[in-house]
């Protein structure tokens, strides 16, 4: 393999990577916290197709991914009142997002298909960012570098800082964070939305860098993959990234086979392997739940009431 196709295929990696990313951050947080939101997928759509068509709309991209972060947290505080405030059941809320997500992305999004915008390009001088090799560095866009950020940001906030301490103790004694004075549902309601923030952006990134059009379910499961990814990064945010990037590559193995000129193996077999890989890491989690092996926070998914 030559330096140029090595350097296309991380290229490749990295773009299929980040989406991935950005949502399983923003869950790894809201589960920190004590929520298990399943509905990454609704917030996802919901910020692809909200960034979509503002940035198809006012002709700006910066635009479009603060209307899509926003779409994210609005979807996410849906789930927050039903699941925090009137004390919903949080899967079945977090599966009715999805649908709801799912839905409305389809509809507003219906005037919008096949419709194209300027894809979301490198911050850095061409330079730079079309140098054979150090594209590889400055060739990407703000997102990218946005998700790496974050990744650093959140792990030092939740090992560093006073303000992670106490989000961590909502989720492991939300009991006891409550005895002591800290406002357990206003704290939750904030880690939701930070994850539907980030969703949204991780949406976005479908509609805007990745294939900058818009198509029904655009997202085509990947907020599944997302949540998977918390279970397997142990909910610590250096292994999420490791994993991200592990699954990326998964993701892109079809694109590669078809480069290396590998055509034995069945295109549906390798477009199937990221969700077999979910698959696996599910059976992982499940495992690990019956021999305690799992490090989850202890009041994940479990109603609070302050009464």
């Amino acid at each position: 393999m030559t330096g140029a196709i090595t350097v296309s295929v991380l290229m490749t990696l990295i773009a299929a990577s980040t989406p991935l990313l950005l949502a399983a951050l923003g869950e790894l947080v809201a589960e920190k916290a004590g929520v298990l939101n399943l509905g990454v997928e609704g917030m996802m759509l919901c910020g692809a197709v909200a960034g979509f068509a503002v940035a198809f709309s006012s002709g700006s991209i910066v635009l479009g991914l603060a209307a899509a972060a926003l779409a994210g947290m609005a979807a996410a505080m849906i789930f927050g009142v039903l699941a925090l405030s009137l004390g919903a059941n949080q899967v079945a809320t977090g599966l009715a997002l999805t649908i709801f997500g799912t839905g409305a992305s389809s509809l507003i999004g219906a005037g919008f298909v096949g419709r194209t915008v300027e894809r979301l390009g490198p911050i850095f001088p061409a330079a730079l960012s079309e140098h054979p090799v150090l594209r590889l560095v400055f060739g990407q866009d703000i997102l990218v570098y946005l998700s790496l950020a974050l990744v650093a940001c959140v792990a030092y906030f939740l090992r560093r800082t006073r303000a992670g301490l106490i989000l961590r103790a909502v989720g492991e004694n939300d009991a006891s964070a409550h005895a002591i004075g800290y406002p357990v549902i206003a704290i939750r309601y904030a880690a939701v939305a930070f994850g539907g923030a980030l969703a949204g952006l991780g949406g976005a990134y479908f509609s805007l860098a990745l294939t900058p059009m818009w198509a029904d379910r655009l997202t085509a499961g990947r907020g599944w993959i997302a949540l998977a990814l918390v279970v397997f990064s142990a909910w610590k945010p250096g292994r999420l990234l490791l994993g991200a990037y592990l699954f990326g590559a998964v993701m892109t193995l079809e694109l590669q086979a078809k480069a290396a000129g590998v055509n034995w193996l069945a295109p549906e077999v390798l477009a199937m392997a990221p969700y077999l890989a979910t698959i696996a890491v599910l059976t992982m989690m499940s495992l690990g739940r019956r021999t305690g092996r799992l490090d989850a926070p202890a009041c994940l998914g479990k109603p609070f009431s302050a009464s």
